[in-house]
């Protein structure tokens, strides 16, 4: 959350013509028209890691594009659960198109509260899967 909320920043106070390609990339993937957008999880899954992965990227430090990635391999497989419900697809749909029209807007303060809400969503929409699961097993498994 620190890197990106950094990178958000710093995307908003900058205009390249190189963030305005990837952000322009970026925006034709997630506003889009609801019967536009993609349902399959494993490629929501990918394209959301790309966005957050771009956004860093974007902001042009070689050095927190590269911290960012090492966490997010690292997080990979915990991030992805999230998108096991329909629900958590469309939500990311509607949270990065509000984060990018913030961007675009330049509105810092906005952006970076737009982000932090979608990562926290995520965070514990992961934790009550993850909560589940364990407890499905232990629900399953043989006594001891």
């Amino acid at each position: 959350m620190v890197l990106e909320t950094a990178a958000v920043q710093r995307l908003c106070q900058q205009n390249t013509p190189a963030q305005v390609e990837l952000l322009e990339a970026l925006r034709l993937r997630w506003l889009v028209p609801t019967e536009q957008r993609s349902t399959d999880a494993a490629t929501v899954a990918a394209w959301d890691e790309a966005f957050h992965q771009t956004l860093v990227q974007a902001a042009g430090n070689a050095e927190l594009a590269r911290v960012h990635q090492d966490v997010t391999e690292r997080i990979r497989i915990i991030r992805r659960l999230d998108f096991l419900q329909q629900l958590r697809i469309d939500a990311t749909y509607e949270e990065h198109g509000k984060i990018l029209q913030a961007i675009l807007a330049r509105k810092p303060d906005q952006a970076t509260l737009l982000l932090r809400s979608h990562i926290q969503a995520s965070q514990v929409e992961v934790r009550k899967i993850t909560l589940h699961q364990v407890y499905m097993a232990q629900r399953i498994a043989p006594s001891a």
